[in-house]
């Protein structure tokens, strides 16, 4: 689980930290080697224009150069910590509920407030950059919050619970 600031410091959970490492390291590595090998394969095989084999690994390595990029840059910016503190204020590492201002009860949503770098499975990530993120971060349990969404209309939200992610 992370939280980032735009170009500042990512926090980072040990287990993010460990798990991004390890991809960094594989992409660094087997996962390199695997795409110059296609590359040369697909080279091999003779005219470059009209090989899409050959045009697919270029492609494919593009992309894997970049994501080395972005995590290197990531993990430059990581300060490792722990978990936030179970005291009901939103912050980056807490799981949120909320619910819009009109809405029944039962009209609850769930989302952690961190980076959408580690997506946990089955709950959604917003960034605290976001519109909504940006709204309640700072707020306490209870709290109503006004805020723009994209298309312009103003919402408000209450705060139902913020308690720290421990996935």
């Amino acid at each position: 689980m992370t939280q980032s600031t735009e170009q500042g410091t990512v926090w980072l959970t040990q287990d993010a930290h460990d798990k991004l490492t390890a991809e960094l390291e594989h992409l660094k590595g087997p996962g390199r080697q695997e795409v110059v090998a296609r590359i040369s394969a697909a080279r091999d095989e003779g005219d470059l224009k009209e090989n899409g084999g050959y045009h697919a690994a270029r492609e494919e390595q593009g992309k894997l150069e970049g994501r080395i990029r972005q995590l290197e840059d990531m993990l430059r910016r990581a300060e490792v910590g722990e978990t936030p503190q179970n005291d009901g204020v939103v912050e980056p590492g807490m799981v949120v509920t909320y619910k819009f201002v009109g809405d029944g009860d039962d009209e609850v949503e769930t989302f952690l407030l961190g980076a959408r770098e580690i997506e946990p499975e089955g709950l959604t990530v917003y960034s605290p950059q976001s519109p909504l993120g940006s709204a309640i971060n700072g707020h306490t349990k209870g709290e109503t919050v006004s805020y723009e969404a994209p298309n312009g209309k103003q919402l408000e939200v209450v705060i139902m619970d913020a308690v720290p992610y421990t996935g």
